[in-house]
């Protein structure tokens, strides 16, 4: 096992590095905008009527903007389309320095989006992550473990930025 200051000196190079962009696998398309409509029971028409967001602001269908992350989710098989990019030659993953040194639950603290631009249509998203900070290990009343805060930047196909996320975990060291 990795000792705590080799791993927090390794995990410090991992901050600031970009990883993507990481594309989607279809167009944002009426299909999954209602799927998610109808599971989240959000019956906005400006999602799913096409006559009543002609006449609205925006002039057209958008999709709901918490659903930016459905777009770009490799699902089960963790596989990203051809295209997609991961860490630059020879980085590490913050996340694998972690499992590696026993840190291997995972619970998401917060989640703050801040929308910049619709998602219509026919948009193809894509995405960029880079690990913004580590803390100092904490004990927790989960484990010990170290907190990580991670920058999302979601774009369209004309490399507008769409959507900032800002993404806080905990991966911890249950006790035994």
């Amino acid at each position: 096992m990795m000792e705590q200051r080799e791993l927090e000196k390794r995990l410090d190079e991992c901050i600031g590095l970009v990883v993507g962009p990481r594309l989607s696998w279809d167009p944002v398309n009426q299909a999954m905008i209602r799927h998610w409509c109808d599971a989240m029971g959000d019956e906005n028409p400006q999602y799913t009527d096409p006559d009543f967001a002609a006449n609205s602001v925006a002039g057209r269908v958008v999709a709901p903007p918490t659903m930016i992350q459905a777009w770009t989710m490799a699902g089960y098989t963790g596989r990203f389309p051809p295209g997609s990019k991961g860490l630059p030659a020879g980085a590490n993953s913050h996340f694998d320095l972690l499992t590696e040194a026993g840190f291997v639950s995972v619970v998401a603290v917060n989640c703050d989006q801040e929308y910049l631009q619709p998602v219509y249509l026919g948009d193809q998203v894509s995405f960029t992550t880079m690990l913004e900070s580590v803390s100092e290990r904490k004990q927790t009343a989960l484990g010990e473990g170290y907190f990580t805060n991670e920058l999302y930047l979601f774009y369209n196909q004309h490399q507008q930025k769409l959507v900032e996320m800002r993404f806080r975990l905990l991966r911890f060291n249950p006790p035994a």
